[in-house]
């Protein structure tokens, strides 16, 4: 079955979506398609009179629908009839999703709505097999440690998987009996917004989460630095993440969960698999063009076998072809911005000029929409911002080592430490490499997650504070509270 949709004929959510309705607003950010870059739609901006309403209106919901003290299993119910509407929903909300953004239709239907939907079940069967303890004390009391949600928790998600990231925020904070109020990115708001039209026709009560719309330094400013909301969940580039921490630092004092960028190394060493380690290096840069906080952008080779690996990822490279994010079969997304795409080429184009090897790429496509070549530098200096930053698009730096000491001392970055994948068929040398790179999550003879929910993912350094996914996720949800009881 084909998704492909024509983009002009798409009927398209409009406004806030607070208290169960949503809110018209005049449209103030005008947004252009990746795809094609035409101007399509106007994103409002809610100031923080309107994220006040949100946050007093998911409080309202909040006591009087006793989602908090309900049967957990009652809890459970509605998130598993959410995920069911998601599914049964996933060709209209992959419409939503790829109009809008970097995703192509067929992979957000196939891919990112089934496996939000599946994250999201995941997420309810903590409900109720999580809570309090009873510790163990003198004859003389009882000791418990009370578990028990924050209340109002504040979601920002990224533009680049929009219901993946809005599923990683709701799904743990509706479990664990908090409401949410939830500010999409303003370049790709619209699947979000159907998202929770679709948790209430599910039975989630109205205002429990509330959407609004907005930029960074209006409304997210607003979230983070709102008395009312008890912890802060955000996904996006560490710039921002250093942000949000100094304005809940101006307001008070909160906990947050900041899943931020990364720059992450794939070491690949002589007796490695290369046809295999080719495949996954290639898909580790190119997925979504490169613009996922995960992406593999420093390939760390051995001298031994660089020119052969190098050899097969450019082949690899060289099937990918770009698509419109609403035709089916899309191989290769565009970049989410003109901004965005002259950010990319200026780091190539400096490598370049400073003495990099362009094996491949460092041009955009000859086509309408933002579209960067996959690209692959060699000889580029440590201090290069091609290695040193986040480009978060489809460009991979190649540096050689002998020695394993080399490989990690090279993989070890000065900001960041989110991922790591490790090429070889030495387990002892995996297992020695694993435990020294400073990295979140690190991957052996692959690069990119299961569908293993349980594993969560959060950085080192400054590529964020706290985890998604896993249990963790969901505890991070809940507060606890020490009970000491005199008998």
């Amino acid at each position: 079955m084909t998704l492909r949709f024509a983009p002009d004929d798409l009927s398209l959510p409009q406004g806030h979506y607070v208290g169960g309705r949503y809110r018209p607003a005049v449209g103030q950010l005008a947004l252009q398609r990746p795809s094609d870059g035409a101007g399509f739609a106007d994103c409002p901006v809610a100031d923080a009179v309107l994220v006040d309403e949100a946050v007093q209106t998911a409080r309202a919901a909040l006591k009087s629908s006793g989602w908090a003290g309900i049967r957990p299993r009652d809890r459970v119910r509605v998130l598993h009839a959410w995920a069911d509407l998601m599914l049964a929903e996933a060709p209209r909300l992959a419409q939503l999703e790829a109009v809008a953004s970097t995703r192509p239709v067929d992979a957000a239907a196939a891919g990112d709505i089934a496996i939000s939907a599946e994250q999201i079940r995941f997420f309810a069967e903590f409900a109720d097999k999580e809570g309090g303890d009873v510790v163990p004390t003198d004859d003389s009391s009882l000791g418990m440690i009370l578990s028990e949600p924050y209340g109002v928790v504040g979601a920002i998600t990224p533009w680049n998987f929009p219901v993946s990231m809005a599923a990683w925020k709701l799904g743990p904070a509706l479990a664990a009996g908090n409401a949410v109020v939830l500010k999409p990115s303003e370049m790709t708001p619209f699947s979000t917004l159907y998202m929770v039209e679709l948790a209430e026709r599910a039975g989630l009560p109205p205002g429990l989460v509330n959407v609004v719309l907005g930029n960074g330094p209006v409304t997210g400013n607003a979230i983070t630095g709102h008395p009312e909301i008890a912890k802060i969940s955000f996904t996006g580039s560490t710039g921002a993440g250093q942000a949000i921490m100094a304005n809940i630092a101006r307001h008070g004092v909160k906990p947050m969960t900041l899943e931020l960028g990364g720059k992450s190394p794939q070491l690949v060493f002589d007796d490695a698999d290369l046809d295999l380690a080719a495949r996954c290096v290639a898909a580790g840069i190119t997925s979504n063009a490169g613009q996922a906080c995960v992406s593999g952008s420093r390939l760390l080779v051995h001298e031994s076998v660089a020119g052969a690996l190098v050899d097969r990822i450019r082949a690899a490279m060289a099937l990918l072809v770009p698509g419109n994010t609403w035709d089916g079969g899309t191989p290769f997304s565009p970049i989410i911005s003109a901004r965005q795409l002259d950010r990319i080429d200026g780091i190539v184009q400096a490598a370049v000029a400073q003495g990099a090897e362009l094996i491949c790429g460092g041009e955009r496509f000859d086509r309408p929409g933002y579209f960067y070549r996959p690209t692959i530098l060699s000889g580029v200096g440590e201090t290069s911002p091609a290695v040193t930053e986040e480009i978060f698009g489809p460009v991979l730096t190649v540096q050689t080592f002998a020695t394993e000491d080399e490989a990690i001392a090279l993989a070890s970055h000065p900001t960041y430490g989110l991922c790591a994948g490790v090429f070889t068929r030495d387990l002892s040398r995996a297992v020695r490499v694993t435990r020294a790179l400073e990295a979140g999550t690190v991957w052996v003879n692959r690069y990119n997650r299961s569908l293993d929910h349980i594993l969560p993912t959060g950085g080192y350094k400054s590529s964020g504070l706290g985890k998604d996914l896993g249990r963790a996720a969901y505890q991070a949800n809940r507060r606890q509270k020490s009970v000491l009881i005199g008998l």
